[in-house]
């Protein structure tokens, strides 16, 4: 088969959907492997990297879009490069069409197949695709959260770890899967006085477990939630619904109850976001202000650390892309964990969450 890799175009995007050993295990399969000029220089691969691992370099994304049999990605496409998508072409990467109706008909009207990284689940019931990125994301939420504390900010002027004599930061983190256990390790190591709500008590238990003391635990009711923000400096975002819109659990309203300068880091954002007032911002532009609060809510957080992304992000999707190399479309047959990724076939969308989020029935 022939895989492109075209270079990520979405704002401050650095990561790239296959480093050179990725190629090389493709093409000492008997791949061809695509890669546009450019498309490693955030990882700081150069061309000649992926030459010497076997792949061949496109003068442009159309070069590679036109000629490969399957697009490998990172980053959901942008209406320029869904365009470029064609039937019987195969693309692999993230896409969170749950919050974004435009690209799930743009897609569909492409004909293309597409199976998203983040619906792709494994025999324990988790999301193997989505875990490496959750990963980073939950302790850039961290980091990024008390950057933006700082006073020259908008923040609250609070330092996360406090000083002897001072009070540390007290962080909310609303959700307890893998962002959120994440989160609570930077924070917990930076110092910060930390609670974790979810609504799983069995979660809660197994943090308990392996936090002991150095978190409180909260079950996630709306009246606990309401009341903890109150007094909260950071509040972060993740919570997560495989492949379905997030629920909005921090309403406008309450933020007129919180300490002004707090801030909200909204991790799940690409799946719509779980505050009443997140809008996804970018790398350039990451925060803006509503009622005195500091919204963080960058959609591509991991694209700020593309070596440490790439890298982790490929050691989950490699089996994967080298099983649809292989076999193509048949792969899906071979491995119903696989399969789950599948959201857009025979010009559908065909992934229930998705539809339900974006307001549609499936078709006949």
């Amino acid at each position: 088969m022939l895989v492109g890799v075209p270079k990520e175009i979405k704002t401050r995007e650095f990561r790239v959907g296959l480093v050179p050993s990725s190629v090389a295990e493709l093409v000492s399969r008997g791949h061809q492997v695509l890669v546009e000029t450019g498309a490693g220089a955030g990882i700081g691969a150069d061309d000649d990297e992926y030459r010497s691992a076997g792949a061949d370099i496109a003068a442009s994304a159309a070069d590679v879009f036109a000629a490969a049999e399957m697009i490998v990605k990172v980053k959901e496409p942008q209406p320029n490069e869904w365009m470029q998508l064609s039937p019987n072409q195969i693309l692999f990467t993230y896409l969170h069409l749950a919050a974004d109706a435009a690209q799930a008909h743009g897609l569909a009207a492409s004909g293309c197949t597409a199976i998203a990284y983040e619906t792709i689940t494994d025999d324990q019931g988790g999301l193997p695709l989505l875990a490496p990125m959750s990963e980073v994301a939950g302790r850039l939420a961290v980091i990024e959260g008390a950057s933006h504390l700082k006073a020259n900010a908008g923040g609250r002027g609070v330092l996360i770890s406090g000083v002897p004599g001072t009070a540390p930061a007290d962080v909310l983190i609303v959700g307890g899967g893998v962002v959120g256990v994440n989160a609570a390790k930077m924070a917990v190591g930076l110092g910060a006085r930390v609670t974790v709500f979810d609504r799983s008590v069995p979660r809660l238990r197994y943090l308990s477990d392996i936090f002991g003391n150095s978190i409180t635990t909260r079950y996630s009711s709306n009246a606990v939630l309401a009341e903890a923000v109150k007094s909260a400096d950071m509040v972060i975002g993740a919570v997560l619904i495989p492949g379905a819109a997030a629920p909005k659990l921090v309403s406008r309203a309450q933020l007129a109850t919180m300490r002004p300068g707090a801030v909200l880091v909204d991790v799940a954002i690409d799946q719509g976001g779980c505050f009443e007032t997140s809008r996804a911002t970018t790398h350039d532009d990451p925060t803006y202000m509503v009622d005195g609060i500091v919204h963080y809510c960058v959609a591509n957080m991991p694209g700020s650390v593309p070596r440490t992304s790439s890298e982790a992000l490929n050691n989950a999707t490699l089996p994967h892309v080298l099983a649809l190399a292989d076999k193509g479309v048949a792969a899906l047959d071979d491995n119903q964990h696989l399969a789950n990724g599948l959201n857009v076939a025979g010009g559908k969308v065909v992934y229930q969450a998705v539809l339900d989020a974006i307001g549609e029935t499936a078709a006949a």
